[in-house]
């Protein structure tokens, strides 16, 4: 038995936009941010695949330990940009993944986890 994982609901977030900022890079990810802000506990429970197929690619991911697990996606251009030199650390959403790859936290920071 498998199963298939649909995009999440994300409202109106312009996913086009979201996509093609990869590490947020053109500041497109930004304009959309209180929708997102609407939107963001659509993806508790989802599962990674979900959350891929919503928002594509993550920017970076992070291993904690076997039981968590860490997608981010920069709303701010990250370091990885081209020209961006920030003193500071951008802002991006955490989607926190438990042991079986579901999301249980979704949160908009300048933090590490």
């Amino acid at each position: 038995m498998t199963s298939c994982s649909g995009p999440v609901n994300v409202g109106e977030v312009n996913l086009k936009n979201w996509k093609s900022d990869r590490d947020g890079c053109k500041g497109l990810r930004l304009q959309d941010l209180e929708a997102f802000k609407a939107a963001k506990n659509n993806f508790l429970g989802e599962d990674n695949q979900a959350l891929i197929k919503t928002l594509g690619r993550p920017d970076r991911v992070e291993l904690v330990d076997k039981s968590q697990s860490f997608f981010f996606y920069f709303l701010e251009p990250s370091g990885d940009c081209i020209g961006v030199e920030s003193e500071k650390e951008p802002l991006r959403v955490l989607f926190r993944m438990n042991a079986i790859s579901k999301v249980s936290e979704v949160t908009i920071t300048t933090l590490n986890p």
